[in-house]
């Protein structure tokens, strides 16, 4: 049969069939079928409806900012910390350019040559690496603060996955001479001690930040909007000078390992002005490198520690007998041992018979002192104490400064009030002993302490008449010689006073044995006062007196920094004679370990 054939017989097959007897087509649909799709159709409309409104109108903000999340993000802008200063610019901390390197384990590819290469650079190992990538996260970290030259070293391998973020190091030029005093910053360039922390909100500044459209390899591509600009942090500028603080810090490390010690201070004040111009302790540490660090490393004892002050007072007890007219240089007291209640004041093995007020001070007299102070009551002593600033919280803005303790003068015995006219039953810092000089040193003024350029100062405080301290700084100049406590404290080429100090270590509620604490506080030159020196060096052996221990430590740090100030010579340039060993021990010895 042919083709066509075919064809014809299907179409007439088709034409025949009754499609009016097919039960399927024959049955008639319900009208609620029809109107129940109709319905489904119009509910679906109105879902589409509600639910465009609900994200483009109700929570557009909220699906917006879900949506940006996808491919845009802000980058952090951070700021450059403030710089800190000595009083001639000199730089004492500096951030420096130090970006994080982190990378996205998703997108990381870098041949094994790239890895060992990166590891390298990095100064980490290959299988902290691999524990980085093995994360399922988009964002891990595989060090801080990278050195700006180790940095340009991998942006130069190209790695893909791997970010180079901003970031700054801190770096400190004075290294330990100056580490108490500047302190430190931790990671997240936050202060952690010294004025680093004290002036925490000032040197940080203000981070800025920059939006930007990523591609799926995590390239920045588009800038959103407009960026935002780092508030660099201010600079903090301190009286402190550099020079001066490393000629402070040498002496003292060399006295404290001579003398087997456990530590040591210096604090170098400039006599009129009460600025703070050195204030070094060891040991110490560098603050770029932290590890191991203990307490003792960290604190500045300078303020921080306080103890009894021993015969450093005894010039402002006689500064105050004097002032009253009750004594002068000149005047004879029989200087032997007496009780006070319980007490006996003596001057062990070097008790004289009398002594001029001027001796009293020149061979530290404790019986001397004590006499001299029944001339006051407990209030004249207590007040004039409490103006000199024991007792009080040095205002220098420095964290952790101690106020020392004075006992109400309402509450004072008799033999509390001997013993305090020699320096127990009070304690202080090495700073509040150097601050209360200044009264000497000024003509009877306590100048204002300053740490910081611009940090609000007090007014001085009149504590003595100008004659008054005039002639206790005449006095103070025979400390220093042949005759006196500290003959090791003479200057080559100036004038020079001071009181030596050694008294044994308080521990609990007594006094350690074979423990003492030996310091000298001196003025130069005496007759234009310059520069207030006082050293303190803790538990030295097996000698302890300060007049041997600390008081050369003030004549060589007075020397190079009344030159270095550009101060002129008031003496002779000759050096003074030099005594042999046994008459400077001698001398020294003249002054007794106070009682307690």
């Amino acid at each position: 049969m042919s083709g066509g054939t075919r064809r014809a017989g299907a179409a007439q097959s088709v034409r025949g069939v009754n499609y009016s007897t097919s039960p399927l087509l024959a049955s008639k649909t319900p009208p609620w079928r029809s109107r129940f799709l109709v319905l489904l159709v119009g509910l679906g409309f109105v879902v589409l409806v509600v639910r465009a409104l609900y994200v483009q109108v109700l929570h557009a903000d909220f699906f917006q900012k879900k949506g940006e999340e996808r491919y845009a993000s802000t980058l952090d802008l951070p700021a450059n910390r403030g710089r800190i200063l000595d009083r001639n610019g000199q730089l004492l901390a500096i951030s420096v350019y130090a970006p994080t390197v982190s990378i996205n384990p998703q997108q990381f590819k870098a041949s094994d040559e790239e890895k060992r290469e990166l590891v390298a650079l990095l100064g980490i190992k290959a299988r902290e690496l691999d524990a980085k990538l093995a994360d399922d996260g988009a964002y891990a970290v595989l060090k801080r603060q990278v050195d700006g030259g180790v940095a340009q070293q991998i942006r130069a391998l190209r790695i893909k996955g791997l970010t180079l973020e901003p970031g700054y190091l801190r770096r400190y030029p004075e290294n330990e001479a100056a580490a108490q005093v500047v302190g430190f910053t931790d990671v997240n360039d936050q202060g952690q001690e010294g004025i680093e922390l004290a002036y925490q909100a000032q040197l940080q500044g203000h981070s800025g930040s920059r939006g930007v459209v990523k591609d799926r390899l995590g390239r920045i591509v588009e800038d959103l909007g407009e960026p935002v600009d780092p508030r660099d942090g201010s600079d903090v500028q301190l009286t402190i000078d550099s020079k001066l603080q490393a000629i402070a810090y040498q002496r003292i490390r060399d006295a404290v390992e001579q003398h087997h010690a456990k530590a040591g201070s210096v604090v170098v004040l400039d006599a009129q002005t009460g600025e703070i111009l050195a204030m070094a302790n060891y040991p110490s540490y560098t603050p770029e490198e932290r590890h191991n660090l203990t307490g003792g490393q960290l604190r500045n004892r300078a303020v921080t520690d306080v103890f009894e002050p021993g015969s450093t007072v005894k010039p402002f007890v006689i500064s105050k007998v004097i002032e009253d007219g009750y004594a002068t240089p000149d005047t004879v007291l029989d200087t032997m041992p007496f009780m006070v209640g319980p007490l006996r004041v003596n001057d062990g093995a070097h008790s004289h018979p009398s002594l001029t007020v001027a001796q009293i001070i020149q061979k530290s007299s404790n019986v001397g002192t004590v006499k001299l102070s029944q001339h006051l009551d407990p209030r004249e002593m207590g007040e004039m104490y409490a103006a000199l600033g024991f007792g009080s919280k040095p205002q220098i803005g420095f964290p952790g400064v101690a106020t020392g303790r004075l006992r109400p003068w309402r509450t004072w015995k008799p033999v509390e009030k001997a013993t305090m006219a020699y320096g127990y039953g009070l304690s202080a810092s090495l700073l509040q002993i150097a601050h209360a000089y200044t009264a000497i040193a000024r003509d009877g003024e306590l100048a204002p302490l300053t740490l910081v350029k611009g940090h609000p100062a007090g007014t001085p405080v009149r504590i003595f008449k100008p004659q008054t301290a005039r002639t206790m700084r005449q006095m103070l100049r025979g400390t220093v010689s042949k005759e006196g406590t500290a003959p090791l404290a003479a200057l080559t080429g100036y004038s020079a006073g001071g009181k030596t100090g050694t008294a044994a270590k308080q521990e609990g509620r007594g006094y350690a044995a074979g423990k003492y604490r030996a310091w000298f506080t001196g003025i130069a030159p005496i007759d234009t006062p310059r520069v207030i020196i006082s050293v303190m060096v803790d538990e030295p052996t097996p000698i302890h007196y300060g007049g041997l221990v600390s008081a050369p430590v003030f004549k060589a740090v007075a020397e190079q920094t009344l030159r270095t100030m550009g101060v002129p010579p008031d003496m002779d340039m000759k050096p003074p004679s030099v005594l042999t060993a046994a008459a400077a021990a001698a001398a020294a010895e003249n002054e007794d370990v106070e009682q307690h």
